[in-house]
């Protein structure tokens, strides 16, 4: 299989693991493909992805990531290969650090257009443990997916449709309503699980789990002016971080809430709690991202 090309009739979960599917072409070197969609630039969940799956490769069995945090340093092309190299910063008894820069070459210039450390854990004994409650909310069965928000506001939902067609979206509220949310209410909250069956390897639940992460999380920003992505509205991401509490397959339903609890100077920052299907609450996700009008 091609890295980056998925084959015809292969399922969404197929398409999201052709993605991950990088190729080794050296010592802690691995190289990435964007699949085919209109977007002008590559999705930064992609990339976040790509980058945790290369560090993972160097770590040793055993090991989980517990956490990542990473910065988009430019837009990235999706007619050019990403090379992600990746530094080994510390193996200890506990812990395995790694550090990667994705690269890709601009005008025959090798340029980094994102950078990410990831941290690996062989797990400790709990001593103390909690975590915060699912909210009560309607399951996913009966919700509106990405294919009704599409057709409502086709213009606005294209984008969404051409990133997150691997991934299933059920929707509590229209992303695109005009009216602003207000306190208290202010969280935004979605479904998701991979379309199809992935591996039963927690690697790849966790960068399925980062890809996803990315979808709606900016959105939260722009939820107290209403209205949604398009028209003269832009938005790009600055960093991105995922804490790992416990794990999850992302190829069944799972809570995603997000909210921003402030924006200034043109940036948002942005908070997702996600929680699996049975109410545990598996990871916790923090975003800042720029937030443009071209008028």
């Amino acid at each position: 299989m091609t890295a980056g090309v998925a084959q015809p009739g292969e399922t969404p979960a197929a398409e999201l693991m052709v993605v991950l599917d990088l190729e080794e072409r050296g010592p802690d070197v691995y190289v990435g493909q964007t699949p085919s969609t209109p977007l002008q630039r590559i999705f930064g969940g992609q990339v976040a992805a790509q980058a945790l799956t290369a560090a993972n490769a160097t770590v040793g069995p055993g090991r989980v990531v517990h956490s990542l945090h990473s910065y988009f340093l430019r837009p990235g092309d999706p007619h050019e290969e990403i090379r992600y190299e990746v530094d080994r910063i510390r193996e200890g008894r506990s812990f395995s650090t790694r550090r990667v820069v994705a690269r890709q070459m601009r005008k025959g210039e090798d340029v980094a257009i994102f950078a990410l450390t990831a941290d690996f854990t062989a797990g400790e004994r709990a001593v103390v443990e909690h975590s915060l409650p699912m909210p009560e909310v309607p399951g996913p069965d009966g919700l509106p997916g990405l294919a009704e928000v599409t057709a409502a506001h086709p213009g606005q939902g294209a984008a969404s449709a051409a990133i997150g067609r691997a991934v299933e979206q059920r929707y509590l509220a229209d992303p695109f309503d005009p009216q602003p949310r207000l306190p208290p209410d202010t969280a935004f909250r979605v479904w998701f699980r991979v379309a199809g069956r992935l591996p039963d390897d927690d690697a790849v639940h966790a960068a399925a789990l980062t890809f996803v992460s990315d979808l709606t999380l900016l959105s939260a920003g722009l939820a107290r002016t209403g209205g949604g992505w398009g028209g003269s509205i832009v938005g790009a991401s600055l960093d991105h971080a995922v804490w790992f509490h416990r794990p999850v397959r992302a190829d069944e339903w799972f809570l995603y809430e997000t909210d921003s609890p402030a924006a200034a100077s043109g940036r948002a920052l942005c908070f997702g709690q996600i929680w699996a299907a049975d109410g545990t609450h598996v990871a916790t996700v923090a975003q800042e991202g720029l937030i443009r009008s071209l008028g």
